[in-house]
């Protein structure tokens, strides 16, 4: 890992106690310590990599194979309904996986605040990043 300063790379290299939930030569994840729900896990590439879409194809599907697979160790061990997989990363700037469980009539609420287009301007914004591939 580097990333001298970020604190994630000092997560998984030891220097910040946590609770690890999974480790590869690739990969660490660890339970976040403001969780949304009681087994929220972070999963993050050893790799220094601010932001995913810096990140090689390879790493990007292998990151989510191993979120696959802590994700039915999730259901099974916690006994949940399902596991919600947020990508947000702006909090620390170390590319990560939110892995929280859901279980029944949880009321967690995670919509993101709302805005609406103006006229014409939601085919715009469309065209503004279809026109870049």
């Amino acid at each position: 890992m580097t990333g001298e300063n970020c604190i994630f790379c000092k997560i998984g290299r030891d220097e910040i106690p946590c609770s690890k939930v999974y480790e590869d030569d690739k990969f660490f994840a660890f339970l976040d310590i403001k969780p949304v729900s009681k087994g929220h896990t972070l999963l993050i590439p050893k790799e220094h990599i601010v932001w995913m879409q810096e990140s090689d194809d390879e790493t990007i599907s292998e990151i989510f194979k191993v979120a696959k697979k802590i994700m039915t160790a999730m259901k099974k061990g916690l006994s949940c309904e399902l596991v919600q997989v947020s990508v947000v990363g702006k909090d620390v700037p170390h590319f990560h996986i939110h892995l929280f469980p859901r279980f029944e009539n949880d009321e967690i609420r995670t919509h993101h605040q709302m805005v609406n287009y103006e006229n014409g301007e939601k085919q715009e914004i469309a065209n503004k990043i279809s026109s870049t591939f």
